[in-house]
């Protein structure tokens, strides 16, 4: 395995320095930044406890770049994504957002290629409207009765009117079998 397949090990002493192991110094955040950028994986462990602090230093990582006025996360977002801390949404969130990402990923030529044809590029990546509809039956039957959720759907007292007993758990299958068919989509492209 060439050195670039594994993730760059960085090691944190007790004085919070970041030391860099392949290159043998000292680096900043804004360094590690820069290696994620390059598309390199990095894994932050602490010296002492052994401890994993990728996520830890990955969400600095973001928050400072978000602070500096380089905004990325719509407020929205951010908000539902700390109402998702409070809900059953919890356990589904990280496997919803990756699969988003991914799907980004994948189709990142044919989004850059639309940046310049059409006024929302999104629009033309294939399996896009798939995705939004996916993703809106799920904040809908995750957050639809929580109260100030500020989804595209029904207000929260249409969404108690309409829901019976069991309508969630119809609503996550069918989410789950729709990621399916997006997901066998977006494979045969």
């Amino acid at each position: 395995m060439a050195a670039t397949d594994k993730p760059l090990l960085i090691k944190r002493y007790a004085s919070r320095r970041l030391y860099n192991t392949e290159t043998s110094d000292y680096v900043t955040l804004e360094d590690i930044a820069g290696f994620i950028r390059t598309g390199r994986e990095v894994q932050i462990i602490d010296l002492k406890t052994g401890d994993d602090l990728t996520r830890q230093y990955l969400l600095q990582i973001v928050a400072e770049h978000e602070s500096k006025g380089e905004n990325v996360l719509p407020v929205d977002v951010l908000t539902d994504l700390v109402r998702s801390y409070a809900t059953g949404m919890q356990a589904v969130m990280p496997q919803f957002l990756a699969s988003s990402f991914e799907m980004l990923r994948n189709n990142q030529s044919k989004l850059m290629e639309n940046l310049t044809h059409f006024p929302n590029p999104m629009a033309a990546v294939p399996g896009f409207d798939a995705l939004r509809k996916q993703q809106e039956a799920f904040l809908k039957s995750m957050m639809g009765g929580m109260p100030g959720w500020s989804g595209s759907g029904p207000a929260p007292e249409e969404t108690r009117a309409a829901d019976k007993p069991g309508d969630n758990a119809d609503d996550i299958a069918e989410i789950k079998k729709q990621l399916a068919e997006l997901q066998s989509k977006l494979s045969k492209l």
